[in-house]
């Protein structure tokens, strides 16, 4: 195989992406993977330095641009997708990555917990693709599909020991939303797909390696024994945005070393 060939086939240069969520954790790597790989990423978050912070390290790599937004809102959707329709007029990838969680025992769980998660988990990534419609139809083509990805999560598959009710709820409900989308979108050339990823280090997960003995304790009940790295999520990505995954739409992908399927 050439590298034109792997190039034209797995390739992103030159596409225009925004990644939800993309200064910490998952998509922080989504976000640099794309990078690396030659696309212009917008990365967005609610917290300014962070946002500066992600844009000057990824910009060693390639172009990075930081959108400070709030997305819990309709009003926040819209605010994010005006200010990349002023930089830009099309949109080839939008990765709804943003995402909260709650855990709290069931005799216990507040309201504000299920409001707030499902808000940022499942309501927000439809009003976003909804208010980026346009740009993202202005990319796509017969020929060339712009895509969606849904960044979901194993606890939406199976049920998780963390009681985190909100968010397991708004992970599942995110998978069976995407494939509405994906069959509304059809004639509009654009792919909506999830990925569910399962044990990689992030804000969320840091209770579970916050001593040596604990993280030890946890890898050992993983499938492969690891966790997810950049190059997994990032990879998976890269390939449902390039042209070896304009063949695929409303589909879930586990991203999970194995969790759902061997254990």
């Amino acid at each position: 195989m050439s590298e034109s060939f792997y190039e034209q086939l797995f390739g992103v240069r030159g596409k225009v992406a925004l990644v939800t969520g993309g200064t910490r954790g998952i998509g922080l790597m989504i976000a640099e993977g794309l990078v690396r790989a030659g696309a212009r990423v917008y990365v967005s978050s609610r917290k300014l330095d962070a946002c500066a912070e992600t844009e000057r390290t990824l910009s060693a790599y390639g172009e990075c641009i930081a959108i400070p937004c709030d997305i819990n809102s309709l009003d926040g959707c819209r605010r994010l997708a005006e200010a990349v329709a002023a930089r830009e007029d099309r949109l080839h990838l939008l990765v709804n990555n943003a995402g909260l969680t709650w855990s709290a025992p069931i005799d216990e769980f507040p309201e504000k917990a299920w409001d707030r998660v499902v808000d940022l988990d499942m309501k927000s990534p439809f009003f976003l693709s909804q208010q980026l419609l346009p740009l993202l139809r202005a990319a796509a083509s017969p020929e060339e599909r712009s895509v969606i990805v849904n960044i979901s999560s194993v606890n939406g598959i199976r049920p998780s020991p963390l009681q985190n009710y909100s968010y397991a709820a708004a992970k599942a409900g995110l998978a069976q939303l995407s494939a509405q989308m994906a069959r509304d979108l059809m004639d509009d050339h654009i792919n909506v797909n999830v990925i569910a990823p399962g044990p990689f280090k992030s804000k969320m997960t840091a209770p579970l390696y916050a001593t040596d003995e604990l993280e030890a304790e946890t890898r050992s009940r993983f499938a492969m024994k690891r966790w997810g790295r950049m190059e997994d999520v990032a990879g998976l990505t890269i390939m449902l945005a390039s042209p070896a995954g304009s063949y695929l739409t409303g589909i879930e992908i586990p991203c999970d070393g194995g969790s759902t399927s061997i254990r």
